[in-house]
C-alpha cells in the first residue's frame, strides 16, 4: 500500500542507510529548468550525440547556444534541497547519492558520495582523442575566437544549461579545437541522448541500492531508463522505494511505498531539521 503521510520520510531516514536518486527537480529552485512538466511530457528537445559529432553545423549551433548560457548555468548555487540532502548525509541519515543532473551543486553543497549518472558539464571531452578541459578553459578558448559574439542574447536557460539565440547569431559563431589533436568534435562530458552511461558507473550504483535500506527519489519523473532502473531493482528486492516530486513518475504502485508530491527545498529542509532535533 502506498502512503502519501511525509512522516513516513522521516521514518526512512531515521533508520539510516538511505540511497538518495535526484533528478532535475531537485535543481529547478536555483534556476536551472527540468526536461518535463508536472504531466511527464517533454518541454525541450535535447540534441542527440549522434547529431552533435556528425554534423559541424550541429556543433556551431550546440556551442554558440552553450556560450550564450554557460555564464547563467555556472551562476547556479545550491538550494535549500541540496543543502538539506548535504546535512543529511552528515548526519549520518543518507548514503551515497545518486544524480542524474549534470550542474554539480550536489558537491557545491557539501555533499560527498556523488555518483554523476550522466556526468557534468563543467568538464568538456575531445571525442577524437579523449583529452578532457575544464569548461572555464574551454569558454575562454571560444572567447578568443569570438571576440564580437554578443553573449547576452534574451531568452530562458535551457536544462542543457544552452539559450536558443537566432540563426543569424549562429551562423558567425567559431567553433574551436582540441589543442592536443585539432580536431572541433568536443561536446561536454556529460551523457547526452542517444549515448549510454558507463557500466562500470552502472554496476557501483547498483551496489548502492542493492545495500541501502530504502532508496529516496528526489525530484524525477524516472521517464528514462538510466534512473528508473534502479526502482526497479530496488522492488524486485523488496527494498522500500520513497518519491518526491511534483506531478507524474513512471514508477507503478506496486514499486513504491511512500509517494509525496511537494516542494522538494521546504520538504528536505524540514526532514533534515526534525531529524537533527531527535534525541540520539
Amino acid at each position: 500500500m502506498v502512503t502519501t503521510d511525509p512522516d513516513a520520510l522521516r521514518d526512512l531516514l531515521r533508520a539510516g542507510g538511505v540511497v538518495a536518486l535526484t533528478g532535475a527537480g531537485l535543481s529547478t529552485e536555483s534556476g536551472i529548468p527540468d526536461y518535463r512538466g508536472p504531466d511527464g511530457n517533454r518541454r525541450f528537445q535535447p540534441m542527440t550525440a549522434q547529431e552533435l559529432l556528425a554534423d559541424p553545423v550541429a556543433r556551431q549551433r550546440y556551442w554558440a547556444r552553450s556560450y550564450v548560457g554557460w555564464p547563467r548555468f555556472a551562476a547556479a548555487r545550491p538550494n535549500p534541497g541540496h543543502v538539506a540532502l548535504a546535512q543529511l548525509q552528515r548526519a549520518g541519515a543518507l548514503g551515497p547519492i545518486i544524480t542524474q543532473n549534470v550542474d554539480g551543486l550536489h558537491q557545491s553543497a557539501g555533499a560527498d558520495r556523488v555518483a554523476e549518472l550522466h556526468g557534468s558539464l563543467t568538464h568538456v571531452v575531445c571525442m577524437h582523442c579523449g583529452e578532457r578541459y575544464r569548461r572555464e578553459t574551454v569558454d575562454e578558448w571560444l572567447t578568443l575566437a569570438n571576440p564580437d559574439f554578443d553573449r547576452s542574447a534574451e531568452g530562458p536557460l535551457r536544462p542543457d544549461g544552452d539559450v536558443a539565440i537566432a540563426d543569424e547569431l549562429i551562423s558567425r559563431f567559431h567553433i574551436v579545437h582540441c589543442i592536443i589533436c585539432g580536431s572541433d568534435l568536443l561536446k561536454p562530458d556529460v551523457v547526452m541522448f542517444g549515448e549510454s552511461v558507463a557500466k562500470d558507473l552502472v554496476a557501483q550504483c547498483f551496489s548502492y541500492v542493492e545495500n541501502a535500506s530504502s532508496l529516496l527519489v528526489l525530484g524525477s519523473s524516472l521517464a528514462v531508463m538510466s534512473g528508473y532502473r534502479f526502482v526497479r531493482r530496488a522492488a524486485r528486492l523488496g527494498i522500500p522505494v520513497a518519491i518526491v516530486t511534483h506531478g507524474w513518475t513512471r514508477a507503478t504502485d506496486d514499486e513504491v511505498s511512500v509517494r509525496v508530491d511537494a516542494p522538494l527545498g521546504a520538504t528536505l529542509t524540514a526532514l533534515a531539521a526534525d531529524l537533527a532535533r531527535a534525541p540520539g
